[in-house]
């Protein structure tokens, strides 16, 4: 891995930094506040050829990899956007990946191109009330029509997006038994409001994009719709479940980033006691922790996405990066908070929105818990705690 500057990335980064900068803290406030989705800001980036810059250049995108798409996802968030903006675009870049990687040729040219355009949302499907982190206990079950196709029935629940979704990525149990992770097959399904019943679930924070719960109502689905091979759903999901982790790295780090950019600016200007606050050890040694550990967690990011867009093993980098950045970003935003003291709760500062976007990371898509216990168990071979 080539850790010297690259000329490319640079150039990402500053044109995503001009757009952003049009979007200031009071828009994502307002929009977080409202409950309102960024039409106006995500058509831009759209525009712009952000949204589909990891899907291939044969159909429209970028051509570019999970590092580049992580630069982009970093900067939003960087930007004071944080999750409300970067979450925005993110289910494009990886919620797609499967279809990249295992996707039939009818699939690829129907949805690859719109998403690539922006014109197509995409929901991802995986989590249920039940089952939670524990995938093998999946029941939303897909059984044949006879004629080719399936018949869709169960519920899904923390499937963002879904209210501006037109397709969703569907992890349903074709074969097999619950606990078992054989026997689940990847679907890029219709959100048919016919057969579909889209809720959003009231949350603390990150309200400009909704998370539903969506139960499916014996909706149907064509054959072609199938992404990769039958039973294999889960093994193909990864491509989707570990670009996620890194590119949330990413957008954890970002989130950081601007909350510490307005600790250091209040730090630097507030008074008390005839001195700037920031002169006080107490207040800057804190600031100066939570700079290294973000700089640390975002290099353990981009070692990540290099092993994967270098088709290596990177589940350890991946949810490594997403751990630390999860762990970087709320100490962060939580100094940040701290730092401004009673005014950190006050909503005109910005950072209590941050605070709360950050505390988001260290409890999705995965817990921390469950991150360790995987490090624990798959890479530490220590014997399974659950």
């Amino acid at each position: 891995m080539d850790f010297s500057p690259n000329p490319d990335h640079a150039l990402i980064a500053e044109a995503v930094d001009a757009v952003c900068a049009t979007y200031d803290d009071t828009y994502w406030a307002q929009r977080d506040e409202r409950h309102e989705f960024p039409w106006d800001f995500y058509a831009e980036m759209a525009a712009g050829g952000w949204v589909g810059i990891a899907i291939p250049e044969a159909y429209g995108g970028g051509g570019q990899g999970i590092a580049e798409a992580a630069i982009v996802l970093n900067r939003v968030a960087a930007s004071g956007a944080a999750m409300n903006g970067s979450t925005a675009l993110h289910l494009t870049m990886f919620g797609l990946n499967p279809v990249v990687k295992f996707g039939n040729e009818q699939l690829k040219e129907t949805f690859l191109p719109r998403a690539a355009a922006g014109d197509l949302h995409v929901a991802f499907g995986v989590t249920e009330p039940d089952a939670g982190t524990d995938t093998s206990r999946i029941i939303t079950r897909a059984t044949e029509d006879g004629m080719g196709g399936w018949i869709v029935n169960g519920r899904k629940i923390w499937s963002s997006k879904a209210l501006e979704s037109e397709v969703c990525l569907l992890l349903a149990r074709t074969d097999g038994q619950p606990g078992e992770f054989n026997g689940l097959t990847l679907f890029l399904v219709d959100l048919d409001p016919e057969h579909c019943d889209i809720a959003p679930i009231p949350k603390v924070g990150r309200n400009a994009v909704a998370s539903c719960e969506v139960a499916y109502d014996d909706l149907p689905v064509e054959g072609w719709r199938m992404v990769g091979e039958r039973g294999r759903g889960f093994h193909h999901i990864l491509h989707g479940l570990n670009p996620e982790r890194i590119l949330l790295s990413a957008m954890a780090c970002g989130i950081g980033e601007a909350a510490l950019r307005r600790a250091t600016h209040y730090a630097n200007e507030r008074e008390v006691f005839g001195r700037q606050i920031g002169a006080n050890q107490a207040v800057s040694h804190p600031l100066a922790k939570a700079h290294m550990e973000l700089n640390a967690a975002i290099t353990m990011m981009h070692r990540a996405a290099w092993h994967y867009d270098h088709g290596l093993e990177c589940g350890e980098l991946a949810n490594t990066a997403k751990y630390l950045a999860a762990e970087a970003s709320f100490f962060a935003a939580d100094q940040a908070m701290q730092t401004h003291g009673g005014l950190g709760y006050a909503s005109e500062y910005h950072v209590e929105r941050y605070w709360r976007e950050a505390r988001l990371q260290r409890i999705a898509p995965v817990s921390q818990e469950m991150t360790l216990n995987y490090i624990a168990q798959n890479i530490m071979g220590l014997p399974r705690s659950y």
